[in-house]
């Protein structure tokens, strides 16, 4: 079991910066490979970007390749969004996902591979 708790939502102008955090509990961490996605008003949730488990590998979204950045730190069971150059339609609650995986360098990027999720945080963006 793993419970997932985002941070760091708020509201900034456009081009501004968001610095996301998910904390997860367990002592498994490093067992799964973690994920952000999105989900504007009215619109389904999607993938925004993962990293493996290992960190040597992540994969994002072509609406933010080259302005979000995934890390992760194992040791302290915390994985990192950095959003830069945030435009309006970067608004949406994000969330935090956890996928097991049997392989250190895999990254997922549907929802169907992930087994746990946070409750999300807001980030809104105004023009």
């Amino acid at each position: 079991q793993v419970q997932l708790v985002e941070s760091g939502g708020e509201s900034v102008q456009a081009g501004g910066s968001l610095r996301l955090s998910c904390a997860a509990s367990g002592r498994t961490f490093s067992s799964y490979a973690m994920g952000w996605f999105r989900q504007a008003p009215g619109k389904e949730r999607l993938f925004v970007g993962g990293i493996s488990r290992s960190a040597d590998n992540t994969f994002y979204a072509d609406s933010v390749k080259g302005r979000f950045t995934i890390s992760r730190d194992n040791a302290n069971n915390t994985v990192t969004l950095q959003m830069n150059s945030l435009k309006p339609e970067d608004t949406a609650v994000y969330y935090c996902a956890a996928g097991s995986s049997d392989s250190s360098r895999t990254v997922f990027y549907t929802e169907n591979r992930y087994d746990y999720w946070g409750q999300g945080t807001q980030v809104t963006v105004s023009s």
